[in-house]
């Protein structure tokens, strides 16, 4: 983990090109107390030690099936390991047996990617990861805040540019999403959590790769009003905020990739595209 002494920051973005039902503005000023935050995403090796220790069952193991995102299934098995596919998204297929351990269904399996951020789990499997863990899952303040790594108002973690240079600094699609991946950044899938350098707080992975779950409920009226010190969103809702966007994201369909950017999910949701990492309060 790394230290951060906290401070105040401008939260949220009036971005003209962002999403306007998410709630990612107005820019307020937000005051955090000291904290720590975990340098990487948690990996598949740090959750198999979980695993270890405590034998706990994901929800994607006890529900029986998580959502895959269909190019990265075998053409010649998709009849036989999709059950369903989402109406809207027809891209995430419901694969029974897919779990953490199983990213890609039966047959598929993690020992290749020990370093890459675990996947396939929910936000309650993150809280139980983290409360072993002696950690918690970060607010959404702690999360932009560690993301923005100083910087004020930018859209990345290194800046405004994406690809300053022609230069990729994360994981996010190229080409003409959902069909065509050019992979020009060198990835098609999940990467290692330290394939792109850190911004400058030593932060890895802030953007791409995994969406990250945050701790707070979800509400994109919440957001609007004055934000108060250390803010941990609404007491109650119905999904849980998430961060960062994920290798699937691109600029024609999903430009959530911008630290400022949010979305949610279900607590109970998973799918291929889906990580976390921890924080921890300094006092």
């Amino acid at each position: 983990m790394i230290a951060l002494a906290g401070g105040s920051f401008l939260m949220g973005t009036d971005y003209p090109y962002g999403f306007a039902a998410d709630g990612e503005g107005p820019v307020r000023p937000v005051k955090l107390s000291a904290f720590e935050i975990d340098i990487y995403p948690v990996t598949n090796l740090d959750f198999a030690a979980f695993i270890d220790a405590t034998d706990y069952r994901t929800e994607a193991e006890q529900f029986g099936w998580s959502f895959v995102f269909w190019a990265h299934l075998p053409p010649d098995r998709l009849d036989e390991l999709v059950e369903d596919t989402v109406a809207a998204a027809p891209w995430w297929c419901k694969v029974p047996g897919t779990s953490w351990g199983a990213p890609e269904g039966p047959g598929s399996d993690i020992s290749e990617r020990p370093n890459h951020p675990v996947v396939h789990v929910s936000w309650n499997d993150a809280a139980a990861y983290a409360a072993w863990a002696r950690k918690s899952l970060p607010t959404e303040a702690q999360w932009e805040f560690a993301a923005r790594g100083g910087l004020e108002q930018k859209l990345y973690p290194w800046g405004d540019e994406l690809t300053p240079g022609g230069r990729h600094l994360c994981n996010i699609w190229q080409g003409e999403f959902p069909r065509v991946d050019t992979a020009e950044d060198g990835f098609a899938g999940t990467c290692p959590v330290d394939a792109f350098p850190p911004n400058a707080y030593g932060l890895y992975s802030m953007t791409g790769n995994v969406w990250e779950w945050c701790s707070d409920w979800f509400s994109n009226q919440f957001r609007s009003h004055p934000a108060a010190h250390d803010p941990a969103g609404p007491a109650g809702g119905e999904a849980k905020v998430m961060k960062g966007g994920s290798f699937l994201c691109h600029a024609s369909y999903c430009n959530r990739y911008r630290v400022a950017a949010r979305t949610s999910n279900t607590p109970d949701s998973s799918a291929s595209n889906i990580g976390f990492r921890c924080a921890r309060s300094s006092s």
